[in-house]
């Protein structure tokens, strides 16, 4: 069985995060989708909730693409959260040229601690090259309208927890 890890914050979950899940899935026979417990980033919304939006995109995925989708909660090295859930991929989505260096170097530290894990990228459909989680945010902050970077159920949080009417 071929196993892919797509890591992220999912703080929270946007369109783009959705592309990347909906195209990784046509590529493994169990997606795991890791959400990262990541303290330093001061996320807007507690894991739970973070795990919570992902749960809710998901089984739509998994219903069309045949392919068993779960979530994963995790906090330790991204290459032992890989070990831990038996993926042999991890997949990361690539915006901007910008992404590239990080990832790169990423790709470098994880292959030095466990060359059997391979990296795969997938770029971002056009449509939502442009969608960050942080820019979703700050938009959804000072009362702009986010429906076209997220799913409808991320819109009513970010609204409830920012208590703003979306314009």
């Amino acid at each position: 069985m071929r196993i892919g890890l797509y890591p992220g914050t999912f703080d929270p979950v946007t369109l783009g995060h959705i592309d990347i899940i909906e195209r990784a899935s046509l590529l493994v026979d169990r997606l795991v989708i890791g959400v990262a417990i990541n303290r330093d980033k001061g996320p807007l919304f507690t894991l739970e909730e973070r795990v919570g939006m992902v749960e809710d995109e998901i089984s739509r995925i998994a219903a069309q693409s045949g392919t068993e989708i779960l979530v994963h909660p995790f906090e330790n090295l991204l290459i032992d959260c890989a070990r831990d859930v038996g993926a042999s991929v991890i997949i990361r989505g690539l915006r901007a040229v910008a992404d590239f260096e990080y990832e790169f170097q990423m790709v470098g530290m994880n292959r030095a601690l466990d060359a059997g894990v391979e990296t795969v990228f997938l770029m971002a459909d056009a449509r939502r090259q442009a969608i960050a989680s942080k820019l979703v945010k700050e938009i959804a902050r000072l009362g702009g309208n986010v429906s076209q970077f997220v799913p409808a159920p991320v819109v009513v949080a970010l609204t409830e927890r920012f208590n703003r009417a979306p314009r």
